[in-house]
């Protein structure tokens, strides 16, 4: 599976797989955006992600966490 910017919910999902002793309260825009292209899956163009997509990877990751 092919991971873009739009699949907030799996990507946060990964990323709490992938940093279980991370809070994802404390982590920054840029951090976040770092990781979410790190992951294996994951394959879009870097400039497509703005502050809204990463306030909702952040959400659906702090859901995921809780």
């Amino acid at each position: 599976m092919v991971l873009k910017w739009v699949d907030v919910q799996e990507i946060a999902i990964q990323l709490a797989e992938s940093r279980p002793e991370v809070d994802p309260r404390t982590v920054s825009f840029p951090r976040l955006r770092q990781w979410v292209m790190e992951l294996p899956e994951f394959d879009d163009d870097p400039n497509r992600s703005g502050e809204k997509v990463l306030e909702a990877i952040q959400a659906h990751w702090i859901e995921e966490a809780d």
